[in-house]
């Protein structure tokens, strides 16, 4: 955009004056082209304005409304971290049960797919087992489909991913789903976070951590909006415990030590020698044959040799006790951890993110010893509005400097600072009609409206600033430079908002991205023109002292 700004100047100060010097002719520089409706609209112009110059309080009567109406929206607005938009595609995530095998897993799954071919909204899909699009670590249990839907004539993209689900749940039991978008679960194995809400719960004793961990989300579950609620406890399958007892160990002529050696040497395998191959020695490893395919009953039946030459099975000296679902064990800096996530659906994340801070402060869910922190897209969005705000703040700081210097006088840039300001308010206002949420491009479009607006006021400015070097009156001053400026600044702000309608209305492949910022650019051009031809010929009338006119 900066780029596009300077190559428009370079254009409108060298190009355009050649252009009219070569096309237009002295008698097109003195021609009227002012017609009636002109003439009507001067004449209602200096009307207003110059009653608003003898009493520059009656501007609060639009000013003040216009605030009022921001500060409800601020509060009414939802807010979110990238634009809601139909990808025509979306990521199903699935997981059975700990320790499933991939047989197992794909029984259960093809219910699933059975699910996905007969909606009528699909065109095709891909499925995973074992692995994924994040490309992390595969799990048996654990897979997902990429579904790509119909182009056209078809159903919104979240009325089809709540109708999957909702047969997914009914009909597929022992199966957990999760869905996204394929930007919002990019986004997420970015982010190692996909879930748009997280709530990190911290504690030092790991069982207190899963109990609260299954109460808190439990909670989550019953929050208006959030689906696909997942305590965060991730069981690593079934293992065997090999307790080794000494003294039946000692009964055989051999120690535990011995025993664990023996074991770890037979299933692992031991490298006995080397060969070399060029310059790099390669291990042989000697290893017992079907070792990874024995069960409870062979491992049971695992002959291990004394060192005096007989034989003996492994139950003879120790006791193989299954454990079921050994937890994963996760570390926030250091710190054990429990992460409760859920996907949103039909809500914006602010208003559910305020909803999970109400439960989790009303409701007696953490046990003394344990805190939480909110984690997830919520913590990315978090970031990046932190970040806009400053380049908001730096934007407005520079835009003051740069008025300061150009006039010389704190009053002037302060009344020509407040119409970008009221202007960005009124963004508020744009994105609460339309029902689109705060988000960083909407963010970006309130940062640009504060140099759109300010370059009209300049524009007000200097030409009033003209009229009162040739002695014009201020109070007349005012009104032609209004009259001066009235078609020029109408033209340019009807242009920008008719280029920005299609992005508006979401026209095209893809425009729903920058919708939010063209909806907030919108309005704030909306309200450019009332706040820079009337409001301001008031505040300046009112912060100009009689000596400094």
């Amino acid at each position: 955009m900066a780029s596009a700004l300077f190559v428009s100047f370079c254009v409108t100060w060298l190009a355009i004056p050649l252009l009219c010097d070569h096309w237009l002719t002295a008698k097109d520089a003195h021609a009227d082209s002012s017609g009636k409706i002109a003439r009507w609209v001067d004449a209602r112009y200096t009307r207003v304005v110059r009653g608003l110059t003898l009493r520059p309080s009656r501007m609060l009567l639009g000013i003040v409304p216009l605030a009022a109406a921001a500060a409800f929206a601020f509060t009414q607005v939802g807010s979110g971290f990238m634009p809601s938009m139909d990808e025509g595609g979306f990521v199903l995530d699935y997981h059975t049960a700990p320790g499933t095998s991939v047989t197992e897993s794909d029984r259960l799954v093809r219910q699933i797919e059975q699910i996905v071919q007969s909606n009528p909204n699909v065109q095709t899909y891909s499925r995973r087992t074992g692995t994924g699009l994040g490309d992390g670590l595969g799990e048996p249990n654990r897979g997902d489909f990429f579904v790509r839907l119909k182009s056209g004539g078809r159903q919104p993209i979240d009325t089809v991913m709540n109708d999957i689900r909702t047969q997914v749940e009914a009909r597929v039991p022992g199966v957990s789903v999760e869905f996204a978008q394929l930007m919002e679960d990019l986004i997420g194995d970015l982010t190692a976070v996909p879930q748009p809400v997280q709530i990190k719960i911290y504690g030092d004793d790991q069982a207190v951590l899963e109990a609260t961990a299954r109460k808190v989300a439990g909670a989550l579950a019953h929050v208006s909006g959030v689906v696909d609620v997942n305590d965060g406890i991730n069981p690593a399958g079934d293992a065997l415990d090999i307790q080794i007892q000494p003294d039946a160990a000692a009964a055989q002529g051999v120690d535990p030590q011995w025993v664990a050696q023996q074991v770890s040497d037979l299933l692992a395998g031991n490298v006995a020698t080397t060969y070399q191959v060029g310059v790099k020695a390669m291990g042989i490893r000697v290893q017992l044959t079907g070792a990874k395919a024995l069960t409870d009953t062979g491992l049971a039946q695992l002959l291990l040799r004394a060192p005096d030459g007989h034989l003996f099975p492994l139950d003879r000296v120790a006791k193989l006790v299954p454990v079921t679902g050994q937890p994963e064990i996760e570390r926030d800096n250091l710190k054990p951890m429990v992460a409760v996530t859920a996907r949103i659906s039909g809500r914006d994340l602010g208003s559910v993110i305020g909803d999970v801070k109400q439960m989790l402060g009303t409701q007696p869910l953490l046990p003394k010893g344990t805190y939480y922190a909110l984690g997830g897209l919520y913590e990315q969005q978090q970031i990046a509005f932190h970040g806009l705000m400053v380049v908001f703040g730096a934007a407005v700081a520079l835009v003051f400097a740069l008025l300061l210097f150009l006039y010389e006088r704190f009053r002037v840039a302060a009344a020509v600072l407040a119409m970008p300001m009221l202007a960005a308010g009124a963004v508020f206002v744009g994105l609460w009609v339309t029902g689109i949420e705060l988000n960083i491009t909407a963010m970006m479009g309130m940062t640009m409206i504060i140099g759109i607006v300010t370059e009209v006021a300049i524009f007000y400015v200097s030409e009033l600033q003209s009229l009162t070097r040739e002695g014009m009156p201020l109070e007349e001053a005012l009104i032609v430079a209004g009259q001066n400026r009235l078609r020029p600044i109408a033209m340019t702000t009807l242009a920008a908002i008719l280029a920005l309608l299609p992005l508006a209305f979401a026209i095209g492949q893809g425009s729903a991205m920058q919708q939010p910022l063209a909806v907030a650019i919108i309005a704030g051009l909306i309200v450019q023109m009332p706040l820079v031809l009337l409001a301001l010929p008031a505040l300046l009338k009112a912060v100009l002292r009689p000596k400094s006119q």
